[in-house]
């Protein structure tokens, strides 16, 4: 945990693959985990859960995000909660960068 804190440009993080998933952790401590991922077109996340809350705020593209039995559009500026053990996937329709985090 860096306790006096730093600031980040996420855009200059961001690296698309030719196929699937990058991912980067930005911030991590036993209560939260922050995560940039940036998911190549055409990719998808199969169904799952996770044990933390989360949040996931679109930075770039655009995708659907399944959560429950709802269909949510994904493009900028999109933030979905998901609360702990809620099943979730999604599918990238263009390359897509999300900031994913996790918190007890």
């Amino acid at each position: 945990m860096n306790k006096q804190g730093f600031s980040l440009n996420l855009f200059e993080e961001m690296v698309f693959p030719k196929d699937g998933i990058f991912s980067k952790v930005i911030a991590k401590a036993p209560s939260y985990n922050f995560t940039l991922m940036c998911l190549a077109k055409g990719t998808d996340m199969d169904t799952h859960t996770s044990t933390k809350n989360g949040c996931v705020y679109v930075l770039k593209g655009k995708g659907t995000f399944r959560l429950f039995d709802r269909d949510i559009v994904m493009q900028e500026g999109v933030c979905i909660f998901m609360p702990a053990d809620a099943p979730h996937s999604l599918k990238s329709d263009e390359d897509l960068a999300i900031l994913l985090s996790l918190s007890v």
